[in-house]
Parts: C-alpha cells; structure tokens; sequence
C-alpha cells in the first residue's frame, strides 16, 4: 500500500504562500497528481484525538491513547502528553509509526516523518506536573502537513508561546486546541495563543461538556465566525479555507 501511495504522488513546485514549519518547507509539497484541489479530512474521535485522512489515503491520529480510535488502524499516531488519556504504551502493533511527544531520558523529543503525502514534525513545549512544577519538554505542540495546508494539535499546552515558539511553528492555517479551561489553559489563554498563532480554522478539543464548549464558542464569537456541525467531520483544502477565521465545533465524545 505505502509503495502504491508513493507512485501516485507528484512532486510539485512549493506555493509562494503555504509556508508550514521551516523544517518542513524545505522539500516541494506532495499531492496527487489527479486532484486539482487537495483535500485533508478531519473527523473529531473525542477526547483530543482527531483522524487526519490525506489526498493519498495516509491515515493518522493525534494524541492517540486506544480508546478514542478509528475501526481500522491508522499509519501513524501522535501523543502529546505521558497522561493516562493522551497516550498508551501498547498501541495495536499494526500502526507503523508511533510518534511520543514527551522528554524520554536526556534529549528532547524530535520528529520529522514522512508517510506518502503526510509529514509530522513537532515543538517540544514544558508542562505543569501534578506537584505544581514544571515538567521540562513533557508536551509537544505536532504539526501535520499534507495538501498545501499544515495543521497544529496544541497537545496538553500549559502556557502561551515564545517568539522562538512561533518562529519555530510558520504560518499555520487549521488548529487543534483544548478549551477544557482548566486542566490545559483558561479559556482566556486558549483565545490568547489562537491570537498568536492566526488560524484560518480553529478545531476545539478536550472541552468534557457541552456548556464548556459553549462558553468558549460565545468568547470565540467576537472576531471568529463559528460554526457547530452534525458531522464529526470536515474537509479542508487550500482553496476553500474560510476567508474570515472560523471555528468549527465537531461533535464527539467528551
């Protein structure tokens, strides 16, 4: 499957404005050379897990912990956060790359994978532990690129972002966020760190209840449009990316 993916790819010029992270604007993009308008599906599994399909067919699942999962496998899997509902150390073992987000021994989490048409790289961020300290390089901000659009999972962030943090992440047109307003950021620093980033879509996550989603869609109605779907799925491509930054509230299991 991975060898047919790779001969239908096409190899094509970068476009001038579809910068993602500077590691990952090195090489030419890669689409199917059939598709004119590349498209990237999302699909809300709950909790803060999201399946990312590409042009391609290449399957991943961010902050994968096994109970929020497609029926099938994907090829790749992300983990934010070593906390019992963002991770498993017993993932199904026909999943071919399996990406940790967190500080494992002396050297800092570092990714740059490439599946088909899919790439994942990732900025290591600290956290708060338990105790009230802080756990140095324990979270990683993942971003996804595939179909001319790169795509942040913010993970278990805890605190707003450097410049060097920007510098690091480019422009970034679809965001993963937890507005959970307590256990990750307030609700106030969930907007605040969206304000740095400048999404063209926000995707909320890890919210546990429907008025806590609601509480943030009403914050986020001053400057965003927002839009509640039926379906947990949305497909995004460069050339229907809303022009006003927009939130889309996918339903799923807490």
């Amino acid at each position: 499957m991975k060898r047919l993916i790779l001969t239908l790819l096409l190899l094509v010029p970068r476009l001038a404005n579809a910068g993602c992270t500077p590691v990952a604007m090195e090489p030419p993009r890669l689409w199917l050379a059939s598709t004119q308008d590349p498209a990237l599906s999302v699909t809300f599994l709950g909790h803060a897990s999201f399946l990312l399909e590409t042009p391609a067919g290449v399957r991943a699942v961010t902050d994968f912990s096994g109970v929020f999962a497609p029926s099938e496998p994907p090829d790749l899997v992300t983990m934010n956060h070593a906390h019992t509902t963002h991770y498993t150390l017993s993932p199904d073992p026909r999943i071919h790359y399996v990406l940790h987000g967190w500080q494992e021994g002396r050297v800092p989490p570092h990714h740059d994978v490439r599946v088909g048409d899919l790439r994942v790289t990732n900025l290591p961020t600290n956290i708060r532990n338990w105790g009230g300290g802080t756990e140095v390089n324990g979270n990683s901000i993942f971003i996804f690129e595939s179909a001319g659009l790169c795509v942040a999972h913010l993970g278990h962030l805890h605190h707003l972002l450097e410049p060097a943090d920007m510098d690091l992440l480019g422009r970034i047109d679809v965001l993963m966020v937890a507005v959970d307003g307590g256990y990750t950021l307030s609700q106030t620093d969930a907007r605040a760190v969206i304000d740095q980033i400048h999404p063209r879509v926000v995707l909320p996550m890890h919210y546990f209840s429907p008025d806590r989603l609601a509480s943030f869609l009403a914050m986020m109605r001053d400057g965003f449009e927002v839009q509640v779907q039926e379906s947990p799925t949305v497909v995004l491509s460069r050339a229907t990316l809303p022009e006003r930054p927009t939130v889309i509230a996918l339903p799923g299991p807490h």
